[in-house]
Order: structure tokens, then sequence, then C-alpha cells
């Protein structure tokens, strides 16, 4: 039997998990070892990420998973990380931080998409690129940067993941799917499009070296290698952005849909070649890069967010409902109050959530709830009609509409929403693992050390061990008149 242990970094945006997996033969042991969060905040005039705090965490958990792994009695293999996308920190020549990570939700790229149009137009962008055009990808963030001023002693650019990977093995690389999303990687070379970065005065000193999904990045550095109690374990780079990692680890049947739902939530399908074309540039979809030779053709929706925001205020207002009794309270309402288009900008980085929500049900003339069940309401059916929205997209686009859809991630536990979905869109939902990200980052490391053949095979060992739940689409009252108006305001606001 492979007694061989491997070590998953997943760091959200604002909260981090360290687990230890073991996936031999006939096992499948997953142990969240430690949880840590790490809120961005104002510092040096930008929103930024405390990256010590960061580092610190992550080693503290490392720590405890060797600790661990000890009692066990087995070995750990590997290590990887994974985050979120698109943010970046700059080192310099010995690879220290020169300052704080910029958070993506920081306003230095109000209206830089513009700019950036006007010197290459928004056609040849999405076409060298494949990649969505959103405010925050790493392109605008590095552009707005540029114009700032960009530290003279900045050597290389390295996205979340590949810094904690820099801290571990001192590689300064970067790993392909999260490169991938930062729009400025070229869709047919896999390497950064230069020549874009030339047209942008953008730093060429500032790219390094692309690296595959499962890429060896050696062993721990040997001091922090002792320090850790981890003297034997490589560094494997997986697929590091996390979405990424949660496609991977989906047993995902073939003609299936995912949703990958959190905070964000991204709505596509696994393909194999990049899809570049007029509708995809209008209705604004993504080829990202998946691990071996795959690609995430996907739309961002801006997901759980509005819900947890709403949440956050309720409760500074001393309204701390349970996650379960909201859910239940949801339900229970007869009919929905009310319905929102989720990727309205007003969401992305509001002072109140809960103005920015009142604000367009006035706009679209709607009445605004007085409970926070009427609002929650609101918010989860309107994301599963912008769902169903995309999942209909998606099937025009490819020409294949998605025969059903398969949610992971923090968000499938949410049976309200997954019923919803399969209302909304018609189709069979099937929804789980909650950590696939996990799953999917401790697969790629597994494969590396030969563990499983290939993705195939994993992922067939993966549907045998993990527990999935069944959502049919069922009729319910005024749900598909609330799709009409749903559609209507969706078109007013913004949806091509």
């Amino acid at each position: 039997m492979d007694d061989s242990l491997y070590l998953a970094v997943d760091l959200g945006a604002g909260s981090g998990r360290v687990f230890l997996a073991g996936i031999g033969a006939g096992e499948w042991h997953f142990e969240e070892i430690r949880r840590f969060q790490y809120p961005p905040s104002e510092r040096a005039g930008h929103l930024r990420w405390d990256f010590g705090t960061i580092v610190t965490e992550v080693s503290t958990g490392l720590r405890a998973a060797g600790d661990r792994a000890r009692v066990l009695g087995r070995p750990v293999t590997s290590v990887g990380v994974d985050s979120w996308g698109v943010d970046y920190g700059l080192v310099d020549g010995t690879g220290d931080l020169v300052e704080p990570p910029v958070c993506y939700r920081d306003h230095r790229t109000d209206g830089v998409m513009d700019a950036v149009f006007a010197r290459v137009p928004r056609a040849d962008v999405v076409e060298r690129t494949g990649i969505q055009c959103l405010p925050l990808n790493t392109l605008y963030q590095l552009y707005a940067h540029a114009r700032e001023g960009i530290p003279p002693q900045a050597s290389k650019l390295l996205l979340i993941p590949d810094l904690v990977h820099r801290f571990l093995t001192h590689q300064p690389v970067v790993e392909y799917t999260n490169a991938s999303t930062t729009q400025l990687v070229n869709t047919r070379t896999g390497e950064w499009d230069l020549s874009l970065a030339q047209r942008l005065d953008l730093p060429m000193r500032l790219f390094t070296e692309i690296v595959p999904a499962g890429t060896d990045l050696g062993p721990i550095v040997p001091a922090l290698a002792r320090d850790l109690g981890l003297p034997t374990a490589q560094v494997v780079a997986p697929a590091t952005h996390d979405t990424a990692s949660a496609v991977v680890g989906t047993p995902l049947r073939d003609g299936w849909a995912y949703i990958s739902s959190g905070t964000w939530s991204l709505v596509g399908v696994e393909r194999e070649d990049v899809l570049v074309n007029r509708d995809v540039m209008r209705h604004n979809f993504t080829n990202e890069g998946g691990a071996f030779d795959t690609v995430r053709f996907l739309k961002n929706v801006m997901g759980l967010w509005i819900l947890e925001s709403c949440r956050k205020e309720w409760r500074a207002a001393g309204v701390d409902l349970p996650y379960e009794t909201l859910l239940a309270q949801v339900a229970a309402i007869p009919e929905s109050p009310g319905v929102i288009f989720p990727d309205d900008l007003r969401f992305f980085s509001p002072t109140s959530m809960l103005a920015a929500v009142d604000a367009q049900l006035r706009e679209t003339g709607q009445a605004v709830p007085d409970t926070p069940a009427g609002i929650a309401r609101i918010v989860l059916d309107s994301l599963a009609w912008r769902y169903a929205s995309v999942i209909g997209m998606i099937g025009a686009i490819t020409g294949s509409r998605p025969s059903g859809v398969h949610i992971v991630g923090g968000g499938s536990q949410n049976s309200y929403l997954n019923q919803a979905t399969a209302n909304a869109t018609g189709l069979p939902v099937c929804a789980g693992p909650v950590e696939a990200t996990v799953i999917g980052n401790t697969i790629v490391q597994a494969i590396a050390h030969g563990r499983f053949p290939s993705l195939e095979a994993a992922r067939a060992y993966s549907a045998d061990h993990v527990a999935l739940r069944q959502y049919a689409p069922v009729a319910v009252r005024g749900f598909h008149a609330l799709g009409k108006r749903y559609e209507e305001i969706a078109a007013r606001l913004g949806e091509p």
C-alpha cells in the first residue's frame, strides 16, 4: 500500500486552510489541520494583503501537519499551494517582497480598462489572451501599478501561491493555471504575451518562467524543512488557481457544466481547446488554463459574496442568524419577493451591500423586504437565474447545451440554492464535494508522484469515495415569472 501523505494549502481571499491527505489504495483521508484568516487592510494608500501573516499561518499549519504525520507514522511526500487568482507580489533579486500585495478589490483599477483599451483595443486583448475583461484582472492591476510607479528594485512578478512556493523552495516560477487568469498570457503559446506587455509599457523584467500544474519545484529549503519537521517533502505546483483545483477535484460527468460556488461563482464547462469568437467577447466569457491540457471555459458570477456581505451587516446590527436557520426561513417564504442582477458592478465592493441591494430593487420598481430572509431569498433566487442564464449562453456559444450541473465548493452546502438552480435551469443538479479544491490540489500532487496514471483515473477514484447530493427540477409557484423579470432587469443593467 502507498502510505504517502500530501499537504494541500488552500488560500481563499481572506482565509486559508492546511489539509493532510492520504489517498492510497482504498483510502480517502482528508483532515483539516489548521484554519486561519488574513483580511486585507488599508496600508500605504491601498487595500493590501498581509503576506507576512499568510506565510506565518501557512508555516504553523505545515508544522502541525508534519507533527500529525509523525503520529500516523507515515511520510509526507509533497506540499502544494493554491489560491484565488489575479493578485500578485513583486519580489527583488533576493526574492523578498518589495511591498505588500494589493487586493483585487482595491479601487486603483477604477477606469483603468478604458485606458488600456485606448492603447490596445479590447477585441485584440481578448483575441490574444482568451480571457474575459474584468477590472480586477492582473493586466489592469499591473497597468495601474506601472502608472503609479513600480519600485525599481522589483525583479519578478509572482502570484500569491507562487510567492508561498518561492518562500518554501526559493524557486521564482509561476504556475500556468493561475498565470492564465492574469490576461497577460497568450492563449496560443501558453507563455507571457510580451508583445501585449510592451504595447502597454509594462516592465519586461517582471515576467518569469511559467510551469505546468504537476511540476516538481524541488525540496523545501533545508533550514525551513528542519523547522517545519518536513525533511523529505517535495514542493509540487498543483493547479494553483483554486477554481482549477476545484475542477480537477470534481467527479465531472461528460456533458455537464460545473459551478464552483463560494465568494465568487465560476460557471463553466471543461473543454479541450480555446474558444474565442464574437459571442465569447460579447458575453465576456473566459478561457482559463486547466490542469493536464484542459481549458476552463467559464464566466465569473458575483456569487455568495452578496449574501455574506449582507450577513456581516446584519451581525453588526445585532441580528446573527445561523446559516441553516436563515435558509429555513428563506424556504418558508411562499413566493419570491423580487430579483436582482447579481453582476451589477455596484455589488463588487460597496460601502454597504444592503444599501446596494436596496438601491437596485428601488431602481427596478421592486419593494425592499423588511426581513433578512426576504433579502436572502432575493439574492439566492437571483443567483439561480444568473446561473441558468450563463448555462444557456454556454449552450448557445459552444453549440452543446449542458445536460446537468455539478456544484462544488462551500456553496454546494446551500440546499436551497442547489434546488433553485435545478428549477431555474431545468437540469439535474449534483452537489459536492465541499472540499473539491483541496481534493484537486491533492490529486495533482498524487499524479505527479505516480499514484494515478491520469486525471481520468484520479477522478474515477474520487467518484467512488465522495458523497454527492442530487436535485431534480420541480415546479414552484411564480418561479418562472420571476425568471422573466430577471431577464428584463439583466438586460436593463448591462447583460448583452
